[in-house]
């Protein structure tokens, strides 16, 4: 994308900017000319990336009701409204079998990955339809429409997100804001590390999965279409 910037103008907010997709996610939007709000927990790593990038940083967890929403409002404040584009990537990934998972990590999993997306949306929708335009992104998974063993947790929070936004399509519909479902096949971030994939022979390799940038390609392809163009659910695999 070197030289071109087809969102120059356009503000985004990208959740889980510190790492992995939410990081190369905030960086390629950046790169296409968008003023990118990078909200995460890890105060250090969203700074140094909101000052790399030219954007802002906004530091709350995602789990955190008062803190969301007080980041929200600041940044709202600032824009004077919501912003153009929200990229929902917080996540957390763990591998358990219903048999063996711990209620509490169950309980993160949702609040992160379901729970934190409901939280963001539900504080933005209602000035997103009252403009009547604006883009979210809800990044699903390939765990959200397929069945895998040791995905208890991480199944039921990204099957829980697809039917969310599936009723998100239908309220939105006819108002201006658009909402599309990514779901991306295994990524090689660094979520994996822990896991040691290329030593599991039921785990791919990760040589096998795709890449944050491949992820960060397809939000760039959502966000360039016509107002006028829809995209409900874009699901990406490695060729």
């Amino acid at each position: 994308m070197t030289g071109e910037r087809p969102l120059a103008g356009r503000t985004a907010l990208v959740t889980g900017a510190s790492r992995g997709i939410g990081r190369v996610v905030a960086e390629s939007l950046a790169e296409a000319g968008v003023r990118v709000w990078c909200l995460a927990r890890s105060g250090s790593a969203v700074n140094e990336l909101a000052g790399r990038i030219g954007g802002e940083a906004l530091v709350a967890d995602i789990t955190d009701d008062l803190a969301i929403w007080g980041a929200l409002d600041d940044m709202a404040a600032t824009l004077g409204g919501p912003p153009d584009i929200v990229v929902n990537s917080a996540g957390l990934f763990a591998i358990a079998t219903g048999a063996k998972e711990t209620v509490q990590r169950f309980d993160e999993i949702l609040d992160v990955n379901l729970r934190g997306t409901f939280l963001v949306n539900r504080a933005l929708l209602p000035s997103l339809l009252e403009r009547g335009s604006g883009l979210i992104v809800n990044l699903g998974s390939v765990a959200g429409r397929k069945a895998y063993k040791g995905n208890a947790a991480y199944s039921a929070s990204k099957f829980g997100l697809r039917g969310y936004h599936e009723v998100l399509l239908e309220e939105l519909r006819g108002s201006g804001v658009r909402a599309c479902l990514l779901e991306p096949a295994a990524t090689d971030t660094p979520i994996w590390d822990a896991l040691d994939p290329d030593g599991n022979p039921r785990l791919p390799n990760r040589d096998q999965m795709l890449r944050a940038e491949d992820v960060a390609e397809a939000v760039l392809f959502v966000a360039t279409r016509p107002g006028t163009v829809t995209i409900p659910v874009l699901q990406i695999e490695r060729a």
